[in-house]
C-alpha cells in the first residue's frame, strides 16, 4: 500500500515490518530513538524494541497519505484490527536522522 506514496525508505520499511520483526527496529531506529504512543514515551533502542513487540492486539496498517512539514514526514494510516475502536485513522510523525528514525509520534 505504501508503493503509491512517496515515503522515505525507513518510513516505508517501518510500515512494511511486522510487529514481531524486532530486527527491523535495529535497522530502522537510531540508538537514542524516541517513540510516543498511547500516552507513553519510549526512549532508546531497547525500549523501542519492547514497545514494538508488546501489545495484545493484532492489526494491519494501510498508509494512505503523506506529507513533509517542518522536517517531519507525516503519514496518515488506516488501522484495522482486534482493538477497541477499530478501525481508526492515525497520524505518524517521523523525524529522520542519518537515514534512520530518530523520533516517532503516533496520534489519532
Amino acid at each position: 500500500m505504501t508503493d503509491r506514496l512517496d515515503l522515505p525508505e525507513p518510513v516505508a520499511a517501518y510500515f512494511a515490518a511486522t510487529k514481531s520483526d524486532t530486527d527491523a527496529v535495529d535497522r530502522l531506529f537510531t540508538q537514542d530513538a524516541v517513540v510516543k504512543d498511547e500516552g507513553h514515551t519510549h526512549v532508546g533502542l531497547a525500549a523501542v524494541k519492547l514497545w514494538k513487540a508488546s501489545g495484545q492486539f493484532t492489526y494491519t496498517s494501510h498508509p494512505f497519505a503523506a506529507e513533509q512539514r517542518d522536517g517531519m514526514t507525516i503519514v496518515a494510516s488506516h488501522l484495522t484490527g482486534n482493538f477497541p475502536g477499530s478501525p481508526i485513522d492515525l497520524r505518524f510523525y517521523f523525524r529522520l536522522e542519518r537515514g534512520k528514525i530518530a523520533f516517532l509520534e503516533i496520534v489519532p
